[in-house]
């Protein structure tokens, strides 16, 4: 039998101000050495998903969106109070103080969708999810996204002529369109050659379990 390949791709479809996105992004760095370990390595790519899809193009104020949405302070309280718990145990402070606004994430999709072509996607997106849940910025400001597209290493200029054309639009909204249509309904979700893994921000040592095993089975079944 044919040795297996050892160099893959991991797909990972998400919504900028998903906070489980966030986490199980932290948990898929700490996979990613676990397979490298067992010879495994391999590449992440991005892909849109709206949590909000009909979300107003300017946002919606955070704290009357997330009450509306969970039906009482206390709930509210209950579920930030969770997600900082397990956001804490990966090094991620998450400051929900700070955010006041609840934006449309078309924008930052199109952000990530242009750091992939330049190469510096994983370092966007770590600012994108950074600033919105410690930082409190406003991630449907373009000028906002500049910002911290300029701090990850990609060059203002290029992102403020993507967003003075329609360059990226199309892309990101049949991205998400298609996600939808394939009946992906949580994020994040993990996806190798087409097959979606698992949803979820699952601890890293079940992730990195899961790739090697469906990394096995796939390429044998591609062999």
């Amino acid at each position: 039998m044919d040795a297996l390949p050892t160099t893959g791709r991991i797909d990972v479809i998400s919504d900028a101000i998903c906070p489980w996105c966030y986490i199980g992004k932290r948990q898929l760095e700490l996979a990613l050495p676990m397979l490298a370990a067992e010879g495994l390595h391999f590449e992440v790519h991005w892909h849109p998903y709206q949590l909000n899809p009909d979300m107003p193009a300017a946002g919606v104020d955070r704290a009357a969106h997330r009450l509306e949405k969970f039906g009482s302070p206390e709930r509210v309280r209950q579920i930030e109070e969770r997600v900082s718990q397990a956001a804490a145990a990966v090094g991620i402070e998450m400051r929900h103080d700070l955010t006041k606004i609840t934006p449309n994430t078309i924008a930052a999709h199109r952000l990530i969708w242009l750091a992939g072509e330049e190469g510096v996607q994983n370092a966007v997106v770590d600012a994108l999810f950074r600033g919105f849940f410690t930082e409190g910025k406003n991630i449907g400001d373009p000028s906002v996204l500049g910002e911290i597209a300029a701090s990850a290493g990609l060059p203002a200029a290029r992102v403020e002529a993507m967003f003075a054309s329609g360059e990226g639009l199309d892309i990101v909204t049949a991205q998400d369109e298609m996600a939808r249509n394939a009946g992906i309904n949580g994020v994040p979700s993990f996806i190798m050659r087409n097959h979606v893994l698992f949803s979820g921000a699952v601890p890293a040592e079940q992730m990195a379990e899961a790739f090697a095993r469906a990394w096995k089975i796939l390429s044998q079944q591609a062999a």
